[in-house]
């Protein structure tokens, strides 16, 4: 009999799937990573920390939060760094929710925010994102009761797509003042949409953003939440002094200094690799979700034979299933290129069916 608490371990453990996963072999469009590699700049600067023998010593971040509180357009003081967006998730979680505190999750979105909630031992409700009518706005705010601490918005969604705006989620800080409302803006650099603007004037909002995605290092593990300073002083207290590696200091300190290389892959993702496959889904007539990032969630018959076609010619996607069972598959988008080839192989693919 295990000695830890019984909640936990009546749990599942979030377990996605990597057996097999290959970037040498396969093409990874699963996981919503950016499909090409860093910069020759921030890969020379882990090779010079590296060889400066320093690897003996503890981290020292020096003003690598103000580095990217410039970037981010917030006080140094609203914002700190993270151990990826995952940690800035767990922190506000735990210094937010008690067991048995309720917690709102519009669904179905990213597994790690139910994980956390369930650890904490809150009372998970899931209003529900649909095709049609997107983020449940008005679902949202009529779950909200005395007993609520914490309500998550993830935009875009995922695995959706759906952008929730600005409006909607200061409506819903408005109106839940007692409550935490955690954005993750992780997808941030594909919609420019925020709400970093409202951190004074909303001390209820916790924002996460990450360099994963858009930025390309999530081997590397940073990330960072905004909040008014008072909360980011209290999430302090929880985070440890070395959680943040030294080698993410060193990449994203390097990758800043280049901020058009991520730009560059941005826009050839929404401006030429979103539109084709848009349009081949289109011409097919397979259902999708309207979104706004780099991934779309797409219906076509047969998901699941599909998927194992496209494992064999060697590109990889990731089966999801909406709210009522049904398994879509969620594609990740990389360069025209890349794109096109996975264009082709779910041409070849449905032709067989």
């Amino acid at each position: 009999m295990s000695v830890c608490k019984s909640r936990i371990t009546k749990m599942g453990a979030y377990s996605p799937p990597l057996e097999g996963r290959n970037a040498d072999r396969h093409l990874l469009l699963d996981f919503n990573e950016r499909t090409i590699p860093v910069s020759p700049k921030v890969r020379q600067a882990l090779i010079d920390y590296i060889q400066t023998d320093h690897l003996q010593t503890y981290p020292a971040y020096g003003d690598l939060s103000q580095r990217i509180a410039e970037y981010a357009g917030v006080p140094s003081e609203q914002l700190m760094i993270t151990n990826g967006s995952d940690q800035g998730i767990d922190l506000i979680i735990r210094a937010t929710c008690n067991v048995g505190d309720e917690v709102i999750i519009p669904s179905p979105s990213f597994a790690m925010y139910n994980q956390i909630a369930q650890v904490e031992g809150a009372k998970i409700i899931e209003p529900e994102f649909t095709e049609t009518g997107g983020f449940p706005v008005e679902g949202v705010l009529a779950a909200v009761t005395p007993a609520t601490r914490l309500i998550v918005i993830s935009n875009p969604n995922n695995p959706t797509g759906t952008l929730v705006s600005e409006a909607d989620i200061v409506r819903i800080a408005q109106a839940a003042p007692d409550c935490a409302i955690l954005v993750d803006e992780c997808y941030f650099e594909y919609t420019r949409v925020t709400v970093k603007d409202h951190l004074t004037a909303l001390p209820n909002l916790f924002i996460t953003r990450t360099f994963s995605k858009t930025w390309g290092l999530p081997s590397i593990r940073l990330g960072y939440v905004m909040s008014a300073t008072e909360n980011i002083n209290a999430l302090l207290n929880i985070r440890g002094p070395y959680d943040v590696n030294q080698f993410a200091e060193v990449a994203v300190r390097a990758a800043l200094d280049e901020p058009e290389y991520m730009q560059s892959f941005v826009s050839e993702v929404l401006e030429q690799s979103k539109p084709l496959l848009e349009s081949f889904l289109h011409q097919h007539g397979i259902p999708f979700w309207p979104a706004s990032a780099n991934f779309i969630f797409a219906f076509p018959e047969q998901a699941e034979a599909l998927n194992q076609q496209l494992q064999a010619s060697g590109v990889l996607v990731r089966p999801k299933k909406n709210q009522q069972g049904k398994v879509g598959l969620r594609i990740t988008l990389g360069t025209l290129e890349q794109t096109q080839r996975l264009v082709n192989e779910l041409e070849k693919a449905i032709s067989q069916q």
